[in-house]
């Protein structure tokens, strides 16, 4: 009888928990941007932004899956207005789409002038990731549970786009 407990309490720390909802492992990051952030225009450095659009996106991935992430693709990066020196720039990463155990997130960049209050999107992103067990091995996540109309739009969306990148392999 013990034995069987303690199977069964293997085989449940093993699975992955109940449904989670986007907001449940949503993630912001924000950062001054500093003149050791700047480019030769005077400008935040692309590559800068979209290593915090990764890591923001790790953390909800990592949130939603409670284990380790890797970034697998970067579906997409648009660019829409420059980041200044000194702005706060602000990465909200939100969970769209979870498979077996492969994660997206869109990531979603605004600049805000801390001296007027004014605040620009400045980028967008959508990054895959996949849970990784303690030996490094893919693992079950559980499942993205979608509140509001927007939510399910995003989700079939990010279906959509696996789909693509499932027939460009």
């Amino acid at each position: 009888m013990k034995n069987d407990r303690l199977i069964a309490d293997k085989i449940m720390t093993n699975s992955p928990p109940q449904s989670k909802t986007p907001t449940e492992s949503k993630a912001i990051l924000s950062q001054l941007m500093g003149p050791e952030h700047a480019n030769i225009h005077g400008n935040v450095h692309g590559g800068l932004l979209m290593k915090m659009c990764d890591e923001a996106g790790g953390m909800a991935a990592a949130r939603h899956a409670r284990h380790p992430v890797v970034t697998v693709v970067v579906d997409s990066m648009s660019f829409l207005s420059p980041v200044n020196i000194g702005n706060l720039v602000t990465c909200t990463a939100k969970v769209t789409w979870t498979g077996h155990t492969s994660i997206e997130t869109k990531v979603i960049v605004t600049a805000e002038d801390v001296l007027t209050g004014a605040v620009v999107h400045t980028n967008s992103a959508y990054f895959v990731y996949v849970a990784l067990d303690d030996n490094g091995r893919p693992v079950p996540i559980s499942p993205l549970r979608c509140e509001t109309e927007a939510e399910v739009e995003c989700n079939k969306r990010a279906a959509q786009r696996r789909d693509v990148r499932l027939r460009n392999r």
